[in-house]
């Protein structure tokens, strides 16, 4: 048995507290902030509730692996997991609307053939087929195991036609323009994959084509009581496993002597010892000075871009057959892509130059009663900073409110009438997600992906100081719910003497 201490109590570092004390570790989890589950938030006020992080979740089979490693009771016996069907709804400006079917890849190609017209479905499908082996050769090397070379995986595997490419390797944009038969429609349907991740289709590479597969191959899910309630169940589980959790404790450093982790240092001065410490606080602002310098190059920040999310409390109930989540894409999608990831940006972006996501759950327990609505409408947009430069100033005075209106007002299209039903709303910045998480500028970690010269890839787990790891959304594997739960088998099982990744 040893003594370990996670930092963080985000949904990895849970993920991998659980697994560490069902192998008889002592296990103790700091947080600096009063509660768990890190970005899996919830909002609860006048009998609305609303998730304040993802608010679907792709690749469920993590978190059965991880209760049935955990525990008796597997998770579907923890918490209620339903399809969403459709997977998702996209509304065009030229008024073309479409919903995919979850998780058939027949439905898919029937519905974009009606909706873009003959052909287009198969293209698609073309696309995603290619994608599928871009996910059988990189799966394991990339999201499942450390990374032993990342050398491999800084090539493109994406298998898709280059002619006329020439001295690059093509982007997700490129695969849009040139193999979906030059329908800005589709194109716009396969870049919003990459947006919706916090990716740039213009630069992330061909691969992140897997990202879309993944959805249509291994369906689109929600959590009854919202995906809060799996936060809940995995700090249930964390506590059956004697986990001790201790919140409001601010790490500010890692004690290391001799290159050997000794334990944690507090803001308050007071130290805890540990022979492991797993860290899943965001790798690039955990303190510069607690680290030997064989360790500091493992803390760089790329500074990703934010979420913006606007939760609304609507009178009026929600309509039968209404999809769990619709996107309403730009009119102008070079403009969209300008305002989040260009340098120069000016004011409130207009109408033309926003996606929004709008989540609309059929979950009682997110309504006071049938005749109200929960509605969360998200966008991704630049990450905060004050002083300009690739960010954009989030606290100036009215600007996150006007904000708000435009989104509100895109997402009526989505939900006609949708500002005439509104009671009231909360507005979720760059600038609300760094105070709370401590992530630079309210940034969201990207998932890794193979290509882009391997600017995509995480730092690695296991650090070159003995008893030092790293997990979560700024380590290997990436940002995004499942990545959470990969990154903790990885580090558990490394640190329990195996070569890393749940078996």
């Amino acid at each position: 048995m040893g003594r370990i201490a996670v930092v963080g109590a985000g949904m990895a570092a849970m993920a991998v507290a659980a697994r560490l004390g069902a192998g008889g570790h002592e296990v103790v989890v700091y947080e600096r902030g009063e509660t768990y589950g890190g970005a899996v938030g919830a909002l609860r006020r006048e009998g609305f509730a609303f998730d304040t992080g993802p608010g679907v979740l792709v690749l469920p089979a993590v978190y059965r692996d991880l209760f049935v490693k955990t525990g008796r009771e597997p998770l579907e016996k923890c918490v209620e997991l339903v399809q969403t069907d459709p997977a998702a709804r996209h509304v065009f400006a030229d008024g073309t609307d479409v919903a995919l079917p979850n998780a058939s890849r027949s439905g898919v190609i029937e519905a974009l053939d009606a909706a873009f017209g003959a052909g287009s479905g198969e293209r698609w499908s073309d696309v995603l087929v290619r994608a599928r082996e871009v996910w059988e050769g990189v799966r394991r090397p990339l999201l499942e195991e450390p990374v032993a070379d990342p050398g491999p995986l800084a090539k493109d595997p994406y298998p898709g036609r280059r002619r006329g490419l020439l001295r690059r390797s093509p982007s997700l944009a490129d695969v849009a323009a040139r193999e979906l038969g030059g329908d800005v429609r589709a194109a716009a349907l396969l870049e919003w994959y990459a947006l919706g991740y916090g990716l740039d289709p213009r630069t992330a590479p061909a691969a992140a084509a897997v990202l879309p597969y993944l959805e249509q191959s291994f369906g689109v899910w929600y959590v009854r009581g919202g995906l809060r309630a799996l936060a809940d169940a995995l700090y249930a589980r964390c506590r059956a496993r004697r986990v001790e959790f201790r919140f409001g404790r601010e790490v500010a450093g890692v004690e290391v002597r001799g290159g050997v982790v000794r334990g944690l240092r507090f803001a308050d001065g007071e130290v805890a010892d540990a022979d492991v410490v797993a860290a899943s606080v965001p790798v690039p602002y955990l303190p510069q000075e607690s680290l030997p310098q064989a360790a500091a190059p493992l803390t760089g920040a790329r500074g990703e871009p934010g979420r913006c999310t606007v939760h609304v409390a609507l009178r009026g109930s929600r309509p039968a057959g209404t999809a769990h989540r619709t996107v309403v894409h730009a009119a102008d999608r070079g403009a969209a892509l300008e305002w989040v990831f260009g340098r120069r940006r000016a004011g409130v972006p207009p109408v033309d130059a926003l996606t929004v996501a709008v989540l609309r759950p059929d979950d009682p327990a997110l309504r006071p009663d049938d005749g109200h609505e929960a509605v969360t409408v998200t966008a991704t947009v630049p990450r905060h900073s004050s002083g300009g430069g690739a960010g954009v100033d989030w606290s100036e005075g009215g600007f996150a409110d006007a904000f708000a209106d435009r989104l509100l007002q895109v997402a009526e299209r989505a939900v006609p009438g949708l500002r005439e039903r509104e009671l009231w709303r909360e507005v979720r910045t760059p600038l609300d997600v760094e105070r709370a998480t401590g992530a630079a500028g309210g940034s969201v970690p990207v998932p890794s992906l193979p290509g882009a010269g391997g600017t995509l890839l995480r730092p690695p787990n296991r650090t070159p100081v003995k008893g030092l790891y790293f997990l979560g959304g700024w380590a290997h594997p990436g940002g995004g719910l499942p990545h959470a739960g990969m990154s903790a088998a990885i580090v558990a099982d490394l640190v329990a003497g195996g070569p890393g990744g749940s078996r």
